[in-house]
Protein backbone atom coordinates (compact mmCIF):
# COMPACT_ATOMS: atom_id res chain seq x y z
CA UNK A 1 0.00 0.00 0.00
CA UNK A 2 2.83 2.66 1.26
CA UNK A 3 4.82 1.76 -2.49
CA UNK A 4 1.61 2.50 -4.28
CA UNK A 5 1.27 5.40 -2.46
CA UNK A 6 4.85 6.64 -3.23
CA UNK A 7 4.26 5.97 -6.82
CA UNK A 8 1.02 8.17 -7.45
CA UNK A 9 1.85 12.00 -7.37
CA UNK A 10 -1.87 12.52 -6.55
CA UNK A 11 -1.86 9.81 -3.71
CA UNK A 12 1.49 11.81 -2.40
CA UNK A 13 -0.01 14.62 -1.87
CA UNK A 14 -3.68 13.54 -0.23
CA UNK A 15 -1.50 12.13 2.18
CA UNK A 16 0.81 14.48 3.09
CA UNK A 17 -2.25 17.09 2.82
CA UNK A 18 -4.65 14.73 5.03
CA UNK A 19 -1.33 14.42 7.16
CA UNK A 20 -1.19 18.11 8.15
CA UNK A 21 -4.69 18.73 8.20
CA UNK A 22 -5.13 16.51 10.99
CA UNK A 23 -2.47 17.36 12.70
CA UNK A 24 -2.89 20.70 12.30
CA UNK A 25 -6.70 21.16 13.87
CA UNK A 26 -6.08 18.58 16.60
CA UNK A 27 -2.92 21.29 18.17
CA UNK A 28 -1.91 24.44 16.82
CA UNK A 29 -1.45 25.93 13.60
CA UNK A 30 1.17 28.19 13.90
CA UNK A 31 3.06 24.90 15.53
CA UNK A 32 2.11 22.51 12.44
CA UNK A 33 3.41 25.38 10.05
CA UNK A 34 6.81 25.42 11.84
CA UNK A 35 6.77 21.40 10.98
CA UNK A 36 5.94 21.76 7.61
CA UNK A 37 8.70 24.33 6.84
CA UNK A 38 11.08 22.20 8.78
CA UNK A 39 9.98 19.10 6.33
CA UNK A 40 11.15 21.29 2.97
CA UNK A 41 14.48 21.80 4.94
CA UNK A 42 14.67 18.29 4.98
CA UNK A 43 13.85 17.52 1.30
CA UNK A 44 16.36 20.26 0.21
CA UNK A 45 18.90 18.36 2.36
CA UNK A 46 17.78 14.94 1.60
CA UNK A 47 18.75 15.72 -2.22
CA UNK A 48 22.14 15.74 -1.20
CA UNK A 49 22.56 13.13 1.04
CA UNK A 50 19.92 10.33 0.30
CA UNK A 51 20.22 11.01 -3.53
CA UNK A 52 23.26 12.18 -4.23
CA UNK A 53 25.14 10.53 -1.11
CA UNK A 54 27.06 13.36 0.37
CA UNK A 55 26.73 14.30 4.12
CA UNK A 56 26.84 17.98 4.75
CA UNK A 57 27.36 19.25 8.43
CA UNK A 58 26.67 22.86 7.45
CA UNK A 59 23.54 23.03 5.41
CA UNK A 60 21.94 25.72 8.04
CA UNK A 61 24.02 28.32 6.37
CA UNK A 62 21.54 28.37 3.55
CA UNK A 63 19.08 27.93 5.70
CA UNK A 64 20.14 30.99 7.44
CA UNK A 65 20.90 32.60 4.07
CA UNK A 66 17.29 32.27 3.32
CA UNK A 67 16.01 33.32 6.21
CA UNK A 68 17.96 36.71 6.36
CA UNK A 69 17.70 37.16 2.30
CA UNK A 70 14.30 37.27 3.22
CA UNK A 71 14.59 38.80 6.96
CA UNK A 72 16.75 42.30 5.52
CA UNK A 73 14.51 42.64 2.29
CA UNK A 74 11.58 42.97 4.25
CA UNK A 75 13.39 45.46 7.15
CA UNK A 76 15.51 47.37 5.03
CA UNK A 77 14.18 47.59 1.38
CA UNK A 78 9.88 47.13 1.72
CA UNK A 79 8.45 44.42 3.48
CA UNK A 80 6.73 42.89 0.59
CA UNK A 81 6.19 38.82 1.62
CA UNK A 82 6.64 38.03 -1.70
CA UNK A 83 9.29 39.68 -2.69
CA UNK A 84 10.86 38.82 0.43
CA UNK A 85 10.68 34.94 0.22
CA UNK A 86 11.93 35.14 -3.80
CA UNK A 87 15.11 36.92 -2.16
CA UNK A 88 15.10 34.52 0.22
CA UNK A 89 15.41 32.09 -2.39
CA UNK A 90 17.84 33.65 -4.59
CA UNK A 91 20.19 34.37 -1.67
CA UNK A 92 20.32 30.54 -0.63
CA UNK A 93 20.42 29.30 -4.25
CA UNK A 94 23.71 32.49 -5.17
CA UNK A 95 25.37 31.26 -1.89
CA UNK A 96 25.72 27.60 -3.00
CA UNK A 97 26.74 28.75 -6.18
CA UNK A 98 29.47 30.58 -5.18
CA UNK A 99 30.60 28.05 -2.23
CA UNK A 100 29.72 24.96 -4.12
CA UNK A 101 32.39 25.63 -7.10
CA UNK A 102 34.96 24.32 -4.63
CA UNK A 103 32.32 22.59 -1.64
CA UNK A 104 31.71 20.09 -4.52
CA UNK A 105 34.55 19.26 -5.59
CA UNK A 106 35.26 17.54 -2.57
CA UNK A 107 33.77 14.58 -0.90
CA UNK A 108 32.95 12.32 2.43
CA UNK A 109 34.40 13.76 5.59
CA UNK A 110 35.92 16.71 3.46
CA UNK A 111 32.54 17.56 2.34
CA UNK A 112 31.00 17.50 5.74
CA UNK A 113 33.59 19.40 7.68
CA UNK A 114 34.09 22.03 4.91
CA UNK A 115 30.26 22.70 4.84
CA UNK A 116 30.33 22.89 8.91
CA UNK A 117 33.38 25.60 8.52
CA UNK A 118 31.70 28.14 5.83
CA UNK A 119 28.86 27.48 8.40
CA UNK A 120 30.56 28.97 11.28
CA UNK A 121 31.95 31.58 9.18
CA UNK A 122 28.23 32.45 7.88
CA UNK A 123 27.05 32.48 11.78
CA UNK A 124 29.95 34.82 12.46
CA UNK A 125 29.17 37.30 9.73
CA UNK A 126 25.81 37.53 10.79
CA UNK A 127 26.89 38.14 14.06
CA UNK A 128 29.16 40.81 14.08
CA UNK A 129 30.85 41.93 11.09
CA UNK A 130 26.91 41.97 9.42
CA UNK A 131 25.41 43.07 12.69
CA UNK A 132 24.07 46.69 11.02
CA UNK A 133 21.84 44.66 8.49
CA UNK A 134 21.28 41.10 10.64
CA UNK A 135 20.27 43.26 14.33
CA UNK A 136 23.10 40.62 16.00
CA UNK A 137 22.43 38.82 18.86
CA UNK A 138 18.73 40.99 18.83
CA UNK A 139 17.94 39.93 15.19
CA UNK A 140 15.34 41.82 12.94
CA UNK A 141 11.59 42.44 13.93
CA UNK A 142 9.51 41.90 10.86
CA UNK A 143 6.12 43.18 9.29
CA UNK A 144 4.85 42.03 6.03
CA UNK A 145 2.30 44.02 3.89
CA UNK A 146 -1.39 42.51 3.62
CA UNK A 147 -3.04 42.42 0.64
CA UNK A 148 -6.75 41.80 1.19
CA UNK A 149 -7.05 38.19 2.08
CA UNK A 150 -3.35 37.12 1.18
CA UNK A 151 -2.45 38.01 5.02
CA UNK A 152 0.76 36.71 6.32
CA UNK A 153 -0.05 37.97 9.94
CA UNK A 154 -2.72 35.98 9.94
CA UNK A 155 -2.16 32.23 11.25
CA UNK A 156 -4.21 30.07 9.11
CA UNK A 157 -3.03 31.67 5.75
CA UNK A 158 0.47 31.21 6.56
CA UNK A 159 -0.69 27.46 7.63
CA UNK A 160 -2.36 27.24 4.03
CA UNK A 161 0.71 29.12 1.90
CA UNK A 162 2.98 26.81 3.92
CA UNK A 163 1.69 23.35 2.87
CA UNK A 164 0.78 24.55 -0.75
CA UNK A 165 4.18 25.45 -0.92
CA UNK A 166 5.32 21.61 0.78
CA UNK A 167 3.12 20.55 -1.95
CA UNK A 168 4.65 21.95 -4.56
CA UNK A 169 8.24 21.24 -3.38
CA UNK A 170 7.07 17.95 -3.19
CA UNK A 171 6.32 17.54 -6.89
CA UNK A 172 8.74 19.08 -8.23
CA UNK A 173 11.28 16.81 -6.40
CA UNK A 174 9.85 13.96 -7.01
CA UNK A 175 9.82 14.98 -11.28
CA UNK A 176 13.53 15.84 -10.56
CA UNK A 177 14.76 12.23 -8.65
CA UNK A 178 12.46 10.48 -11.07
CA UNK A 179 13.96 11.88 -14.07
CA UNK A 180 17.20 10.75 -16.24
CA UNK A 181 18.91 13.62 -14.36
CA UNK A 182 17.70 11.99 -10.95
CA UNK A 183 18.84 8.50 -12.24
CA UNK A 184 22.11 9.79 -13.31
CA UNK A 185 22.46 11.48 -9.84
CA UNK A 186 21.87 8.33 -8.30
CA UNK A 187 24.33 6.23 -10.46
CA UNK A 188 26.85 8.80 -9.40
CA UNK A 189 26.20 8.22 -5.35
CA UNK A 190 27.00 3.97 -6.21
CA UNK A 191 29.83 4.57 -8.63
CA UNK A 192 30.90 7.85 -9.45
CA UNK A 193 34.23 6.52 -11.23
CA UNK A 194 32.11 4.38 -13.53
CA UNK A 195 29.59 7.15 -14.45
CA UNK A 196 32.64 9.25 -15.84
CA UNK A 197 34.02 6.22 -17.55
CA UNK A 198 30.31 6.87 -18.97
CA UNK A 199 31.82 9.94 -20.59
CA UNK A 200 29.52 12.35 -18.14
CA UNK A 201 31.16 15.33 -16.33
CA UNK A 202 29.54 13.94 -12.39
CA UNK A 203 30.61 17.66 -11.28
CA UNK A 204 28.28 19.53 -13.25
CA UNK A 205 25.52 16.98 -12.22
CA UNK A 206 26.50 17.44 -8.52
CA UNK A 207 27.10 21.32 -8.94
CA UNK A 208 23.37 21.49 -10.07
CA UNK A 209 22.11 19.50 -7.63
CA UNK A 210 24.12 21.40 -4.58
CA UNK A 211 22.51 24.72 -6.12
CA UNK A 212 19.21 23.36 -6.30
CA UNK A 213 19.58 21.91 -2.40
CA UNK A 214 20.72 25.24 -1.09
CA UNK A 215 17.50 27.03 -3.12
CA UNK A 216 15.43 24.28 -1.47
CA UNK A 217 16.96 24.85 1.85
CA UNK A 218 16.85 29.11 1.49
CA UNK A 219 13.21 28.57 0.85
CA UNK A 220 12.45 26.81 4.05
CA UNK A 221 14.55 29.81 5.95
CA UNK A 222 12.69 32.26 3.83
CA UNK A 223 9.18 30.56 5.21
CA UNK A 224 10.84 30.48 8.74
CA UNK A 225 11.50 34.43 8.99
CA UNK A 226 7.63 35.19 7.37
CA UNK A 227 5.94 32.54 9.70
CA UNK A 228 8.05 33.61 13.06
CA UNK A 229 7.92 37.39 11.73
CA UNK A 230 11.62 37.63 13.37
CA UNK A 231 14.57 35.77 12.08
CA UNK A 232 18.00 35.74 14.44
CA UNK A 233 21.29 33.81 14.64
CA UNK A 234 19.69 30.59 15.83
CA UNK A 235 18.86 29.86 12.20
CA UNK A 236 22.29 29.95 11.00
CA UNK A 237 23.37 28.30 14.49
CA UNK A 238 26.05 25.20 12.78
CA UNK A 239 24.76 23.46 16.37
CA UNK A 240 21.39 23.19 14.86
CA UNK A 241 22.97 20.89 11.64
CA UNK A 242 21.88 17.79 13.35
CA UNK A 243 18.42 18.36 13.58
CA UNK A 244 18.13 17.83 10.06
CA UNK A 245 20.63 14.95 9.68
CA UNK A 246 18.55 13.24 12.54
CA UNK A 247 15.35 13.83 10.81
CA UNK A 248 16.57 12.24 7.44
CA UNK A 249 17.99 9.37 9.02
CA UNK A 250 14.60 9.33 11.14
CA UNK A 251 11.93 8.95 8.06
CA UNK A 252 14.54 7.18 5.28
CA UNK A 253 17.35 8.61 3.44
CA UNK A 254 16.62 8.76 -0.33
CA UNK A 255 12.70 9.36 -0.60
CA UNK A 256 10.92 12.47 -0.47
CA UNK A 257 7.95 10.92 1.14
CA UNK A 258 10.67 10.03 4.02
CA UNK A 259 11.93 12.89 4.61
CA UNK A 260 8.40 14.65 4.99
CA UNK A 261 8.00 11.33 7.51
CA UNK A 262 11.29 12.25 9.36
CA UNK A 263 10.94 15.62 9.45
CA UNK A 264 7.34 15.65 11.27
CA UNK A 265 8.34 12.87 13.70
CA UNK A 266 11.53 14.61 14.86
CA UNK A 267 9.61 17.73 15.35
CA UNK A 268 7.07 15.62 17.35
CA UNK A 269 9.27 14.31 19.51
CA UNK A 270 11.32 17.82 20.28
CA UNK A 271 8.21 19.62 21.00
CA UNK A 272 6.08 17.22 22.89
CA UNK A 273 8.32 14.95 24.46
CA UNK A 274 10.03 17.27 26.24
CA UNK A 275 6.91 17.97 28.09
CA UNK A 276 7.05 14.25 29.58
CA UNK A 277 10.30 13.58 29.62
CA UNK A 278 13.42 16.41 31.48
CA UNK A 279 16.51 14.64 29.62
CA UNK A 280 14.48 13.81 26.18
CA UNK A 281 17.54 14.76 24.64
CA UNK A 282 19.05 11.11 25.83
CA UNK A 283 16.11 9.48 24.32
CA UNK A 284 16.98 11.27 20.77
CA UNK A 285 20.35 9.33 21.20
CA UNK A 286 19.50 6.42 21.52
CA UNK A 287 16.51 6.54 18.97
CA UNK A 288 19.63 7.18 16.70
CA UNK A 289 21.55 4.75 17.81
CA UNK A 290 18.62 2.36 16.90
CA UNK A 291 18.04 4.02 13.30
CA UNK A 292 21.77 3.71 12.79
CA UNK A 293 22.20 -0.07 13.04
CA UNK A 294 18.68 -1.53 13.10
CA UNK A 295 16.64 0.52 10.77
CA UNK A 296 18.90 2.21 8.59
CA UNK A 297 16.23 2.56 5.95
CA UNK A 298 14.03 4.90 8.45
CA UNK A 299 10.36 4.90 9.01
CA UNK A 300 9.36 4.93 5.36
CA UNK A 301 11.48 2.57 4.24
CA UNK A 302 10.43 0.10 6.18
CA UNK A 303 6.44 0.99 5.81
CA UNK A 304 7.29 0.52 1.48
CA UNK A 305 7.80 -3.01 3.05
CA UNK A 306 4.13 -3.92 3.84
Amino acid sequence: MFSKIEKSPILTLALVTVLFLLYGYATSLPKITDFIIFCIFVIGFDLLYGHMGQLSFGHMLYLGAGAYGCGMFAYHVYPDPFLSILVGVLLGAALAALLGTVVVKTSAAAFALLNLALNEVGAYLALSPLHEWTGGEDGLSLFFESYGWVDFNDSTFRFYFCLGALLLVILVVTAFVRSPYGILLKSIKENETRVKFLGYNTFVYKYVTFIISGAIVGFAGALTSVNLAYCNTSLIAPTRNVEVIFAALMGGAGTVLGAVVGGTAFMTISNYLASYIVRWEMFLGVALLAFAFWFRKGIWGYARKL
